[in-house]
C-alpha cells in the first residue's frame, strides 16, 4: 500500500509516522523543507511519481477544499481521508473517481466512545452534557500558539472547529442533529482571532436536550460526557479513562496514538463501519456554521 500524506504539521507528521509504521510506503507533500525520507515540494509531482493508494490531506483547514479538487484533476482515484473538520464552510465535493471520502474524526475509535454507543443502543436517553476544555497554549508546547492555524480564523481555527470531535461522536451517536442554539466567541485575553469558548444546546432524533462546552481555556484538560437514560445514569471520563455506569468503575487504558491507528488499519482494510463518512463530516460542518449563526443571530436554527 503506498500513501501520501498532504501537510506535514504536528498532525501530518503523525500520520505520515503512523501509516509507516503499518507498513506503508509513504511520502509527504510539504511547501516547508521537513526532515522526512521521501518529500516532494509538488503535489502533482507526487502522485505522478507514486501512484498512491491513499492520501491523507493534512494541510490547514482553509486548504482541504482546494487540495480534494487538485486530486480530481490529477485524476487520483484511490482513498482520500481528510483531516477534521472537512473545510472551512460547506463546500460541494467537485465529481470525482476517488475510491472513497471519509473525515478523520479519529474518536470514533476511541474505546470509551465505542462502549458508550454499544451501552446506549436500545435505550430512551433523556440527557446529554459534553465538554471538552484544554489550554491553548499548552496544546504545542514547542511552538507560540499565536502562530497556530488554531489561532487564526482565516486559517479555520477556533475552539469550535478544533474541538469538532464532540460535535461529530454526539451526533454519531444520537443520530444527527435537529436543531441547535449557541452562544460563543473570544472572551479571554488570549491572543487569537478565533472564537476561545462555545456552548449549544442541541435537539437530536435520539436525545430531547444535549448541552455542549468547548473552550480553549480549561488549564486541567478535560473530555467528559454525563448522560441520563431511563434506566442509567453513565459518566465518561475520557482523560481519567473510566466509564461509571451508575455506580460501577469500567478503566480503559488508551495509547495517544491508538485511535488514529485504528482509523488508518479501518481505512486500509476496507472496514468503514465506524468511520466518518464525508456526508457526516459535512453534516458536522454545517453544526457548525448552524451554531455560529445562532450566536449572532440569539435564535435557535434548524438543520
Amino acid at each position: 500500500m503506498k500513501s501520501l500524506v498532504i501537510g506535514y504539521g504536528s498532525i501530518g507528521a503523525r500520520h505520515a509516522r503512523l501509516l509507516g509504521e503499518l507498513g506503508c510506503r509513504t511520502a509527504v507533500v510539504s511547501v516547508r523543507e521537513i526532515d522526512f525520507q521521501l518529500t516532494y515540494s509538488d503535489l502533482a509531482k507526487a502522485v505522478a511519481d507514486e501512484q498512491p493508494d491513499y492520501v491523507v490531506i493534512a494541510n490547514a483547514t482553509n486548504q482541504h477544499h482546494d487540495t480534494l479538487e487538485k486530486l480530481v484533476h490529477l485524476g487520483f482515484c484511490g482513498t482520500v481521508l481528510v483531516e477534521k473538520p472537512v473545510f472551512n464552510h460547506p463546500l460541494q465535493v467537485p465529481p470525482h473517481s476517488f475510491q472513497n471520502v471519509f473525515v478523520a474524526y479519529n474518536l470514533r475509535f476511541h474505546p470509551i466512545i465505542l462502549r458508550l454507543k454499544s451501552l446506549l443502543e436500545g435505550e430512551e436517553i433523556i440527557s446529554v452534557q459534553a465538554y471538552v476544555g484544554q489550554y491553548l497554549p499548552d496544546w504545542r508546547p514547542t511552538t507560540d500558539y499565536r502562530s497556530s492555524y488554531s489561532a487564526s480564523a482565516e486559517q479555520g481555527g477556533g475552539a469550535l472547529r478544533d474541538l469538532s470531535h464532540e460535535l461529530d461522536y454526539l451526533s454519531w451517536i444520537l443520530g444527527g442533529w435537529q436543531r441547535v442554539i449557541a452562544i460563543g466567541g473570544h472572551f479571554s485575553s488570549l491572543e487569537i482571532t478565533t472564537d476561545d469558548v462555545f456552548a449549544l444546546m442541541l435537539v437530536t432524533p435520539e436525545c430531547p436536550i444535549v448541552t455542549l462546552q468547548l473552550n480553549y481555556l480549561d488549564r486541567l484538560t478535560r473530555r467528559c460526557i454525563l448522560i441520563n437514560t431511563a434506566s442509567h445514569t453513565i459518566e465518561a471520563d475520557l482523560i481519567k479513562g473510566t466509564v461509571t455506569i451508575d455506580r460501577d468503575v469500567e478503566s480503559f487504558v488508551t495509547e495517544r496514538n491508538a485511535t488514529y491507528r485504528a482509523m488508518h488499519e479501518a481505512i486500509l482494510t476496507g472496514n468503514s463501519d465506524t468511520l466518518c463518512s464525508l456526508e457526516d463530516g459535512l453534516s458536522t460542518l454545517r453544526l457548525i456554521e448552524a451554531a455560529e449563526f445562532s450566536a449572532k443571530q440569539e435564535k435557535w436554527i434548524a438543520k
